[in-house]
């Protein structure tokens, strides 16, 4: 019996052990996208749960298409896109705090943030939000904060890393450390730490407020790209090549980058891998270039600290990936992972859903942890003074947001009341926050059109209420005889009062595009006005030389 058992020794308990890949069926794919055919190294799709955004190729310039998430089918070819930039799209990225934003950088050297309406776009747009300008050469990376509001870090390729404010326009900070391109760059869970891999194969963990290098290192001896993630406050996470040109991965502690905590050799393939990492659930999905296949681990916190689970495997080779986040996932299925597959050999996009099989439909509260919220935990200058905080949580199960993460462990009823009570406090978290990009110049307006919208509601309930008033008085003063007309009279006073609250939905929808169009049209106003003080100044100074 001794025998038998320890062949047995080296199995891993472990509840995703049996995640398996779930490709889509042929109507829920997005057909007939021209996708990009540019050689960079980036994802060049991005989703939430909102829309998915897909970089394409167009003449003259950059652009990239944005999609409702369940607008799946044959897209047509005059489809709608984000057109502002001159030059190729290389990477974008939504707001992680609004779905309706979403940035995007280029070849043109600049950075420009858009707003996406709910129904999707209608028409071409090329009207940006805020654009962001600083780097010399063309920018070919991009990533949010994840706890700060409207803070993005931008590589380019004047090897420059740049932290912004995006609700001014302003640089926060320039780190100039790097002394070739910069292949990557990932925040830590609160954002305290920038991580970056370079061209001179070495890491970099550097404090992003600061601009110090706190610690660096010789990440891969290959000389093809390496990519970075963080696995939580500490470690790191990174991807590239031995040099025999064997694919790795290799895990860091980013306070000493000299040499990592454990490696493993993948394969001999010669596609970039791109590792993407689920703080949830603790894995780490790994996706290359040209492969048709997505591996899979598990981390932990013990020594090898990483643990290979499954493969999905497809004959058809992929050109990038957006992944969904947690808060997108249908909780139905057991899903803890989606990703938008763009085909290299079809203008296909293809949805991948990772399930883990349970046979009992109910909420599975082991899988679905609190996880990020679209709520910002702190300001960009709050951050950038020195505050740190740690992302605020949501429910998967009732979409509230919540302050701290709860340990997935048995707990009693009265502690799960509690926790309840806990959540419903906190219910006006999970209210989504929107940027505020108003002009200066337009404020007194603005707030002018904000009361008149306030009066019209309090009208409006006004209205409502007498009118239930009234119809509950006819409806105690009828005799038996007349019971059935006044219940018939009651029920179509209810359809005028839902038809009057649809009305007023749509109106205030109505009045919230209407003040972004406004805002785009001042931010282009302004920007003209800008131009001709510059061309003016240039007259000016020509006049001068011509008089000299």
């Amino acid at each position: 019996m001794k025998n038998n058992t320890s062949l047995f020794r080296g199995v891993r308990s472990s509840k995703f052990r049996h995640v398996y890949g779930s490709p889509s069926r042929r109507e829920e794919l997005y057909d007939n996208i021209p996708i990009t055919r540019n050689a960079h190294d980036s994802n060049f799709c991005a989703a939430n749960p909102k829309f998915v955004a897909i970089v394409t190729e167009v003449a003259g310039g950059g652009a990239f298409v944005v999609l409702p998430i369940n607008k799946t089918g044959r897209l047509d070819l005059n489809t709608s896109k984000v057109t502002g930039h001159r030059g190729p799209v290389l990477d974008v990225k939504w707001n992680p705090f609004n779905d309706n934003i979403i940035a995007s950088c280029s070849d043109d050297c600049t950075i420009k943030l858009w707003y996406i309406p709910d129904s999707g776009l209608s028409c071409n747009l090329n009207e940006w939000l805020i654009e962001l300008r600083g780097h010399r050469r063309r920018v070919g990376y991009i990533e949010w904060h994840p706890t700060a509001e409207n803070v993005i870090a931008s590589s380019g390729f004047d090897y420059l890393v740049m932290l912004w404010d995006a609700g001014t326009g302003q640089i926060l900070n320039t780190i100039d450390c790097h002394p070739d391109i910069v292949h990557s760059l990932a925040f830590n869970r609160d954002g305290t730490r920038l991580a970056t891999t370079c061209k001179d194969k070495k890491i970099r963990s550097i404090d992003p407020r600061s601009g110090l290098v706190v610690s660096e290192g010789i990440c891969h001896e290959g000389s093809r790209s390496c990519k970075v993630i963080y696995l939580d406050n500490e470690r790191l996470l990174t991807t590239g090549f031995s040099t025999y040109s064997d694919r790795q991965i290799a895990i860091w502690n980013h306070t000493d980058l000299s040499e990592p905590l454990h490696r493993v050799n993948i394969d001999s393939s010669s596609g970039i891998l791109f590792p993407y990492y689920d703080y949830d659930t603790r894995m780490v999905y790994l996706a290359g270039k040209g492969d048709g296949n997505i591996r899979y681990y598990e981390i932990v916190d013990e020594s090898p600290y990483i643990h290979f689970l499954n493969q999905f495997i497809s004959g058809c080779p992929q050109k990038g990936f957006g992944m969904m986040l947690k808060r997108g996932c249908n909780v139905s299925r057991c899903e803890i992972m989606r990703f938008y597959k763009l085909h290299t050999t079809r203008n296909v996009c293809e949805p991948i859903s990772m399930i883990v099989p349970r046979k009992s439909d109910q909420y599975q509260h082991d899988l679905y942890p609190d996880t990020a919220a679209p709520v910002p935990a702190l300001s960009a200058q709050e951050w950038f003074n020195g505050i740190s905080k740690p992302p605020v949580l949501m429910s998967m199960k009732t979409g509230v947001s919540v302050k701290t993460h709860k340990p997935q462990a048995f707990v009693s009823n009265e502690a799960t009341r509690n926790d309840t009570n806990y959540r419903m406090k906190f219910a006006f978290l999970s209210k989504e926050t929107v940027p505020d990009y108003r002009p200066l110049d337009m404020l007194p307006e603005i707030e002018k059109n904000q009361k008149t919208q306030v009066n019209q509601n309090m009208k409006f309930q006004q209205i409502q209420q007498k009118l239930s008033n009234s119809l509950v008085g006819k409806f105690t003063n009828t005799t038996d005889g007349d019971e059935e007309c006044n219940m018939k009279e009651n029920s179509n006073s209810n359809d005028i009062m839902k038809n009057e609250y649809q009305m007023k939905k749509a109106f205030t929808r109505q009045c919230e595009e209407l003040n972004m169009l406004r805002k785009q049209l001042a931010h282009r106003d302004r920007r003209i006005q800008d131009l001709e003080d510059l061309v003016s100044t240039l007259q000016s100074q020509l006049k001068v030389q011509r008089l000299q």
